[in-house]
Order: structure tokens, then C-alpha cells, then sequence
């Protein structure tokens, strides 16, 4: 048991009821974050309202918490909504034994729907079909892609989970992702209102669209090396396939470098200790909660140059070969890493080269002025609005 030198990572000065509120910006959180891990160290302290916070700050502090001391860091942090609601059940917010069971089903279940098999692939390639067709039907006209790529994503877990895809003009498909969508709203809004942490209102309506960044970044710079590496290993007269990536390096390092760059969730979602627990020269106790700062791994300055510039070479090494990196984490690592992380990064792969099979895009003003930074939402980062052309090559 733990009792002595009970002493908790430094930190800024904790104010009745408002915390560390004057010390953090709502606005811009993982920015905050990195500035005080500049003055209190990788591991330090903050309260957001009355709730202790313990922030966890580049790879070598979340390593050590959520890989090496897995078991003590792998609790949900509380997320009081969705405990009154669900009531502690649920893979997301469930803790302990009930949480271990459902990751186990959860998993067991995913392959038997076909993770990593063939069949998963094949639905996401007939929906990317339908998704084409589809891009194909606005006859080179602007629009935002958003809601065709949210619908296409949304149809494969349909085809997993229902055996079959839905129309894209179906109502009741429809209604469903409307109904999804404004319960993220309220779930958010709520959650706001009552919890003390500051998310963002626009949290909810905007995370199905923080997925496909990848388009918005696609048109700000020239897609010349992509469609020449479709065009030599893919060809126009068949379907990209998983087995296609590991021929083109230049194409799996844009589809990694736009997720390190938009770092869609820059902190995590909350993690908490299980028991007391013994972190570096401090004491954590039971149950608080800890924040494992993303952001400062996939834009460390030391694995990545230049780590604020989008560029896909981040990801090859001087031959052009596709690089691994420790510090690619966009899905979070140890136990509560996403389960779902195989299924985004095929869809994304897959998705991507079909567009780019059949269509040149196009940007409705000059690349120059295309900002494609993140639209920062307290500690969750969107694309932002944009339409463009696709067209038919």
C-alpha cells in the first residue's frame, strides 16, 4: 500500500471551484498544454473545476503510463454524462471487469464480421464504388464532400453490422445519421454545461467530418505522385486493394502524414489510474483522472522536421520506402487504444486511391490561399468548410 510522499506532479496554482481555469485557454487546450509542459515538466498537474488532472506530455511519459504501467493508467476518466446515462456500461466509458469483457466481445466480434479479412475489405470496396458513382452524379459542379464521405463510412458499418448498405437517398438512413448527429450535439452541450471540462459545442456535429481531412489537405498541394503510383500499380481497369499499399510508399505516407498532422483527438480521451498510483517520483491517486497529450507525440520536433508543415515524407526514408514510426499514435496506444483502428485505416487507404483513380480535384480558389490547418475546438481539431471540384480522369 502507498502512503508515503504522497506528492502530486507539479503544477500551476489551484483556484477555489474555478481550478486552473485562468491558466487554460478553452479555446486552445493542447496549446496550453504544451506551454506549461515547457515550465512544469512532461508529467504535471492541473484541475478542471474541482476534477484533478494529470497531464501526460510527449512519447516517453505516455509510454511508460499507458504501455509500461498499463493496467494502473487503463480506467476510463469519468465523462459524467455518459455515466448517468449508461450508468458505467458500454466499451467506452466501462471500467474494470465489465470493461475487460466487452473489449474481448467487442474484438472477438469484429473478427468475426471479418476484421482483417477479405470480406471487410470487399464491403468497403463496393461501397467505394457507390461513392464514386455517386461523386460522379454532380457532373464536375463545387460541392463539399463531407456528407457523401460521412454516408460511405456510415454504410460500411451498416453492411458489418445489418449485412447490407443502405441507399444514400433511404429517409431512414438518413434520419439515423441526423438522429446520431444531434445526439452528439446534446450529449456535448450537456456535457459542457454540467462537467466543468471545456469541450466545444461544435464538438459533436463536426467529429464525422474530421475523418476525411484528408481531401481538404488533398487539394492544397499536387496529387501528381499519387496518381502516378495508382496509375502504375493499380491501373484504371480494377479496384485498389489492401495488397496494393505495401507497392506504394508515396501514397501510404500521405495517408499516415494527414492523420499525424491533423491529430483529430490532440488529447486523448480521458484515461484514470485505477488504485494509487506510483508515476516517476510521484503519487497519483486512485481515480484520477489523466490526459495523455497526443498532439506532443505526433508533432515531436525530434521524429518529425518541421512538425507543423504538412509534408508526407515524414514517412519515407531515403530511398523513398515507406518509414514506420513509434510516434505515429493518431489511434492511441496501450489497452484503450481504438478497437476500430484497422477498419478507419483501410477505409481510408481504400477510399482514397478510388478517388483518385477516377478524378483529378480540383479547388474552387487558388492553392495558395487554402488553409489547411485545423480549425482548433478546444481539445478536438476539425477540417474546415471547403467545397471543390472532381474531375473525371
Amino acid at each position: 500500500m502507498i502512503s508515503s510522499n504522497r506528492k502530486l506532479p507539479p503544477g500551476p496554482i489551484r483556484l477555489p471551484i474555478v481550478g486552473s481555469a485562468l491558466q487554460l485557454s478553452i479555446k486552445d487546450l493542447p496549446q496550453t498544454m504544451e506551454k506549461l509542459s515547457e515550465k512544469y515538466g512532461p508529467v504535471f498537474t492541473i484541475y478542471m473545476g474541482t476534477r484533478r488532472v494529470v497531464v501526460l506530455h510527449g512519447r516517453e511519459a505516455v509510454k511508460e503510463a499507458l504501455i509500461d504501467q498499463g493496467d494502473e493508467f487503463s480506467a476510463r476518466g469519468v465523462l459524467p454524462l455518459f455515466e448517468k446515462i449508461f450508468k458505467g456500461s458500454g466499451i467506452v466509458i466501462s471500467n474494470g471487469e465489465m470493461w475487460k469483457q466487452l473489449r474481448r466481445f467487442a474484438l472477438t466480434t469484429l473478427r468475426n464480421f471479418g476484421m482483417g479479412k477479405k470480406s471487410i475489405e470487399e464491403r468497403i470496396q463496393e461501397e467505394a464504388l457507390f461513392l464514386v458513382e455517386r461523386i460522379r452524379s454532380t457532373h464536375e459542379k463545387p460541392f463539399d464532400p463531407s456528407s457523401f464521405l460521412i454516408h460511405a463510412v456510415s454504410n460500411v458499418i451498416c453492411s458489418v453490422v445489418f449485412g447490407d448498405r443502405f441507399d444514400y437517398e433511404d429517409k431512414k438512413f438518413l434520419t439515423l445519421i441526423d438522429l446520431l448527429e444531434e445526439n452528439n450535439k446534446l450529449q456535448i452541450s450537456f456535457w459542457v454545461q454540467t462537467s466543468g471540462w471545456p469541450y466545444g459545442r461544435s464538438l459533436g456535429e463536426s467529429c464525422g467530418k474530421s475523418s476525411f481531412t484528408v481531401v481538404l489537405i488533398l487539394i492544397h498541394f499536387t496529387t501528381e505522385k499519387i496518381h502516378k503510383e495508382i496509375d502504375s500499380v493499380i491501373g484504371r481497369s480494377r479496384q485498389p486493394c489492401m495488397a496494393d499499399r505495401g507497392q506504394m510508399p508515396y501514397t501510404d505516407a500521405v495517408v499516415h502524414e494527414i492523420q499525424r498532422f491533423m491529430s483529430l483527438l490532440p488529447l486523448n480521451v480521458p484515461h484514470a489510474v485505477t488504485r494509487d498510483t506510483r508515476f516517476r517520483q510521484y503519487i497519483i491517486p486512485k481515480d484520477t483522472i489523466i490526459i495523455p497529450d497526443l498532439r506532443s507525440i505526433l508533432y515531436d520536433s525530434k521524429e518529425f522536421s518541421n512538425p507543423r508543415e504538412f509534408n508526407p515524407g515524414h514517412f519515407l526514408d531515403e530511398n523513398g520506402d515507406f518509414k514506420k514510426s513509434d510516434y505515429f499514435v493518431p489511434f492511441s496506444t496501450g489497452k484503450r487504444m481504438c478497437i476500430g483502428e484497422g477498419l478507419a485505416r483501410m477505409e481510408l487507404f481504400l477510399f482514397l486511391t478510388i478517388i483518385l483513380q477516377n478524378f483529378t480535384l480540383k479547388p474552387i480558389i487558388d492553392h495558395k490561399d487554402i488553409d489547411i490547418s485545423p480549425e482548433v475546438c478546444s481539445m478536438v481539431n476539425m477540417p474546415r468548410p471547403y467545397q471543390l471540384y472532381f474531375i473525371p480522369r
